[in-house]
């Protein structure tokens, strides 16, 4: 038997209002990846790459993309479980609300690949012909 329909609805509306303020070991942080198992890439906005948990009140009930803001709550050094720096505590639907809270920082105008460098792209072209090469 699922999930009732009440959970699911509290989790929503959960997500959909911002909050006043956040505590101090709460960031706002950009989803790089999803590694699976309820794992995910974030960066924060100091550019640091962390691995977070998302919690277990959101699961299977709210999907989060590439690219997407979520809140995350890293625990301190101490309390650190493996390779997990933290936990989802809430995930950015309405972004333009969050966006008018004094705890959002505007994220580099990055793009999630860049670690390719910069060479030119050869996407959509022909390869070179032989009479090209000779020269």
């Amino acid at each position: 038997m699922g999930r009732p329909k009440r959970d699911i609805r509290a989790a929503a509306e959960e997500s959909t209002t911002p909050p006043d303020d956040l505590s101090p070991s709460q960031q706002v942080a950009r989803v790089i990846k999803a590694e699976g198992n309820s794992l995910y890439s974030c960066l924060l906005p100091s550019q640091q790459t962390v691995l977070v948990e998302l919690a277990a009140r959101f699961r299977n009930t709210i999907w989060i993309k590439r690219g997407g803001y979520v809140v995350v709550d890293l625990s301190h050094p101490e309390e650190k479980r493996g390779k997990v720096d933290g936990e989802i505590a809430n995930v950015v639907h309405e972004e333009k609300e969050w966006r008018k809270k004094s705890y959002w920082q505007e994220f580099a105008k990055a793009t999630v690949d860049d670690d390719v460098e910069d060479e030119e792209s050869t996407v959509g072209r022909m390869p070179p012909s032989d009479s090209e090469e000779d020269d």
